[in-house]
């Protein structure tokens, strides 16, 4: 699935509440050669979901192996899935889960068919509310704060530093804390058929 999934309330805003907001350097070299930083900014353009989660795209490539020189960085929105042979890289910041209210998740699991696909609709067996799946492999680091990461059966609590592989299973977060978590995810395209 690769369609735009900014639609529930993309602005541009410097400032999420007890966050600070990520600084994008990217290199690039002169026409004789030499190597330079080509800019450095403070990322703005995010898009917020109905439960306060706040999402932007710091890199994204479209195919693989990627042009060094290719500019994929600053790109409006976010898009669930990366490219079929590409990839994204993006800043999440999760609010506590006590700064959810009831409209905002159930608005959130409305949306979650236009955000998933069918993926996001499925719910074998249990009703954990977010819960979903993504048709990629995503490779998270927690930068600050914490989050749960529940499964069908089980979760397991992710620290600053930690990592986690989440290869398309279906899954919802949970921050339990009382502050914001923040998570850097490269997400990869993934095929979920047990055949192929």
């Amino acid at each position: 699935m690769s369609s735009d999934i900014s639609g529930t309330s993309e602005t541009a805003d410097d400032s999420i509440t007890g966050v600070t907001l990520p600084r994008r350097v990217v290199t690039g070299e002169r026409a004789d050669g030499r190597s330079i930083i080509s800019s450095d900014e403070v990322v703005t353009d995010w898009t917020h979901r109905p439960t306060g989660l706040s999402v932007t795209e710091i890199w994204r490539a479209d195919a693989l192996p990627v042009k060094a020189n290719a500019d994929a960085s600053g790109q409006p929105g976010v898009i669930a899935a990366p490219a079929a042979s590409g990839l994204a890289v993006r800043f999440a910041v999760f609010p506590p889960d006590h700064q959810i209210d009831a409209q905002g998740m159930a608005d959130y699991e409305a949306s979650m068919k236009d955000l998933y696909g069918d993926q996001g609709t499925e719910r074998p067996g249990n009703e954990i509310a977010g819960m979903h799946r993504t048709e990629t492999v995503d490779i998270l680091t927690v930068v600050e704060g914490e989050i749960w990461s529940i499964m069908d059966e089980g979760e397991a609590l992710l620290r600053k530093g930690d990592c986690m592989v989440q290869r398309g299973t279906r899954h919802a977060w949970r921050n339990r804390s009382d502050r914001p978590c923040t998570v850097v995810v490269v997400v990869l395209p993934a095929s979920l058929s047990q055949t192929e």
